[in-house]
């Protein structure tokens, strides 16, 4: 026969197990997470480079007045040439007729103006002696001047005609090198037509171009460096000129153009321009460090050795690079800096820094 527990026995057991269930039992303490820290290096020794090519100063496309054959070329690329220098010729035929035909029409008028004239003398004879009407002399009187306006317009045709026949001959304008053909004898080229490209003794510059996102770091007069990909780890020191007032509508970046203090660099070569930052050197950033803060602004991760928390830091940054990002400000060089992994962290967090050795950052 079973016993029967007594009531008040019955509700103690009851609570105790609803008691028992409502417990939780404490949440295990988040081991910190280990995360790659450095310093933050001189953006002088990573700096924010750009490609460019070594250009003239004074670059000019040197193409013909008049349009024909293109009968003779003198001059191939490369070679230098001074002012005054013979460089293509057309073919003369043409404008050598319509010159002896302007040579032409001027002899005819000028033997019509002599005829008029001499009417005109002996009209003006007879008028003084009434033997002819005044309309007669007035009218020999307006052929004259007539006459003279035909004299006068065949002699401007003749000095076009013979303008014409100069065109036909293409000269150097300045002492420099042949740094382009566009055409070749036998040709039929155009007037204003491309022949040659002109790269005139002188200054050289470097053409480069920077995106939207550095186009208000780059400005006239700034300094920059330029390493030639043909001689790498020498930099030249060079000036910005000229900053495009607006982007390419295809690129969409800002043409820049400086001028180098070297005048030896080679026309066309590649070249690899570095920014300089002004005033203070900033500091860099792996690319992987620089995170969006609450506010969608650029930040990065900050830990303290002493504590082991990672803060969020918002920061300033310039224009990105290849691997990395200037910092304008935000932090100093002392601060331990997290280069990787910093999207995994969250405000606060306890950390194990380790440098890029793997070993401890300690206080």
């Amino acid at each position: 026969m079973r016993r029967r527990l007594p009531v008040n026995a019955l509700a103690g057991v009851l609570l105790t197990a609803v008691l028992a269930g409502c417990g939780k039992a404490p949440a295990p303490v988040e081991p910190p997470r280990p995360v790659l820290v450095a310093h933050a290096t001189s953006a002088s020794a990573t700096g924010t480079a750009f490609a460019g090519e070594i250009r003239a100063r004074e670059e000019a496309a040197l193409s013909f007045r008049i349009g024909g054959n293109l009968a003779e070329r003198r001059v191939d690329v490369g070679d230098r040439v001074r002012r005054g220098d013979l460089l293509a010729v057309l073919d003369p035929g043409d404008v050598q007729a319509q010159a002896r035909a302007a040579q032409a029409r001027l002899t005819a008028a000028e033997a019509q103006l002599k005829r008029a004239r001499a009417e005109q003398a002996r009209l003006a004879t007879l008028g003084r002696d009434q033997l002819v009407s005044r309309s007669s002399v007035d009218a020999q009187n307006a052929a004259a001047a007539a006459a003279q306006g035909e004299v006068d317009a065949a002699r401007e045709s003749l000095a076009v005609a013979r303008n014409q026949a100069a065109y036909t001959q293409l000269r150097a304008p300045r002492d420099g090198v042949i740094a382009a053909r566009q055409a070749e004898a036998g040709q039929v080229v155009a007037a204003g037509q491309p022949v040659f490209t002109l790269a005139a003794n002188g200054e050289r510059e470097v053409a480069f171009a920077v995106p939207e996102g550095a186009a208000t770091q780059v400005r006239p007069g700034q300094s920059v460096q330029v390493e030639l990909w043909s001689n790498p780890g020498q930099r030249i020191a060079a000036r910005v000129r000229e900053v495009a007032p607006a982007a390419d509508p295809v690129t969409r970046t800002f043409a820049v153009r400086a001028v180098l203090d070297a005048v030896n660099a080679p026309l066309g070569a590649s070249a690899r321009v570095h920014l300089k930052p002004d005033g203070a050197p900033a500091l860099a950033v792996p690319l992987g460090a620089v995170q969006r803060g609450a506010d969608g602004h650029a930040a990065v991760f900050v830990v303290d050795p002493k504590t082991g928390v990672a803060r969020l830091r918002p920061v300033a940054t310039g224009a990105f690079g290849t691997d990395s990002v200037p910092v304008l400000r935000g932090i100093a060089a002392s601060d331990w800096i997290v280069a990787a992994g910093g999207h995994l962290l969250r405000d606060g967090q306890r950390v194990a820094p380790v440098d890029r050795d793997n070993r401890p950052v300690r206080p």
